[in-house]
């Protein structure tokens, strides 16, 4: 009987090493920084220009709705990290594999959590270094200007390093400090346009003359605005950060900064859209910072807050994913944990994302098509089945009901969302430079 005992020390050490469950000594308002680092991305700043694309009604309709719903599935994902009585549930895909099995499970849930965690960390590497290059060109503007490949090197330069903190409570300063900056330029984007006032003759209308259109670009503003809500991918793992015994699971300090977390994407969105939207009409551009330019001071310290807060997410995001590839070098390939497998393989894949954004420094452009079919289900309606399948709900109840309006509306975003990123696509392939 002693080997089995040896290979639980054994895989009890493994997991200590792992970056998700190696530490347990997270505090409440640690899952408040994290969830607003991991949800409030760059792409607050195009919220108006969606707004612009979907008009005043369904507008509004469509941010309020995205907050809502999204809420609520956070909520089920708190609520199912313990649902089996001493048990926790560290990561999304062993939820996943609770509910459907463990080889099915793992093929639902694993490609789109990589799909997401991936192209994020290659869409902020782009961010990054666009960031650096407006930050410098506004700062200096008679400089000699420098390629986006060379600010986008730098940006990783930056990931080389913090990519070897070993877990998410040692990024707890980074996502602090990121979580501070989205708040700050969330603000300044707002409080810049408002000061500004409404341009003369401001319009509401369509910015597209024919109605396919008019059509195509409102089906990808809906898609901007849901996927602004995407932070799903990474809930458990933060969860899994939070002590807990059975007088005091988790959920309860997760859910005080799920609420904190939620109030301040509210604040950081909702004036952005609405005020950015009031002020610009259907001139916004689809980044609110751009459309501003002055005061440049104000503009090239809003950019240094993006570099700031897009670190902090890269990590976040970036975490789950050194957690997946340690944990198959490990446990499947049979790799030593150590310092030597961890600063190989994360600095592998910091050079990759580096290396995919900069040769594809339109990807963010590819995102709004192929997250269509990962940031919905993931974020959408995949919480909503696993909640189905797993606490199985009265047949017509309430919690049934709202479960299935939430998987009908993500159904339908999977569907169309993809549709409008797939033209944009289309429609902007001439602009598109590789290695830029």
């Amino acid at each position: 009987m002693a080997p089995p005992a040896m290979s639980t020390e054994k895989e009890q050490a493994i997991d200590d090493w792992l970056p998700i469950t190696s530490s347990r000594n997270a505090k409440w308002w640690y899952s408040a920084f994290h969830n607003v680092t991991a949800m409030v991305g760059a792409g607050v700043l195009s919220l108006p220009y969606a707004m612009s694309e979907l008009g005043w009604g369904p507008g509004v309709v469509a941010m309020l709705l995205s907050w809502i719903i999204t809420l609520y599935t956070l909520w089920q994902m708190v609520e199912m990290h313990e649902c089996v009585p001493g048990k926790r549930f560290d990561r999304y895909h062993e939820l996943g594999q609770h509910a459907f099995g463990d080889k099915l499970g793992l093929w639902i849930v694993v490609p789109q959590q990589l799909i997401v965690e991936v192209g994020v960390c290659i869409v902020y590497m782009v961010t990054g270094g666009k960031s650096l290059e407006k930050c410098y060109t506004v700062a200096c503007p008679d400089c000699q200007p420098l390629r986006t490949s060379s600010w986008i090197m730098v940006f990783a330069a930056i990931h080389l390093l913090l990519s070897q903190l070993p877990n998410f409570n040692s990024i707890t300063l980074v996502s602090l400090a990121a979580a501070v900056m989205s708040l700050s330029y969330s603000t300044i984007a707002w409080a810049a346009s408002a000061h500004k006032g409404r341009v003369p003759d401001v319009d509401y209308g369509k910015t597209a003359s024919t109605p396919a259109g008019q059509t195509f670009n409102f089906l990808s503003a809906l898609g901007d605005v849901a996927f602004a809500y995407a932070g799903h991918n990474v809930v458990l793992e933060i969860q899994a950060t939070i002590p807990s015994t059975p007088d005091k699971p988790s959920k309860k300090p997760m859910w005080q900064g799920v609420v904190l977390a939620y109030i301040v994407v509210a604040i950081c969105y909702l004036p952005v859209a609405f005020v950015g939207y009031y002020v610009f009409g259907n001139s916004v551009d689809d980044n609110i910072l751009i459309t501003l330019q002055k005061p440049r001071w104000l503009i090239a310290m809003a950019n240094i807050f993006v570099v700031v807060h897009v670190i902090g997410s890269y990590q976040i995001y970036a975490m789950p994913v050194f957690d997946m590839l340690e944990t198959f070098l490990v446990k499947k390939l049979r790799f030593r944990p150590g310092l030597p497998l961890r600063l190989i393989a994360r600095s592998l894949y910091v050079v990759f994302t580096a290396l995919v954004g900069i040769a594809i420094p339109f990807f963010g452009g590819l995102l709004g098509f192929f997250g269509g079919f990962a940031f919905a289900p993931t974020t959408y309606y995949l919480p909503c089945i696993l909640w189905l399948k797993i606490m199985k709900p009265k047949t017509f109840s309430l919690s049934w009901f709202t479960n299935w309006f939430c998987i009908i509306v993500g159904v339908l975003l999977t569907l169309f969302a993809p549709i409008g990123g797939l033209r944009s696509i289309i429609v902007n392939a001439s602009t598109y430079k590789f290695f830029s």
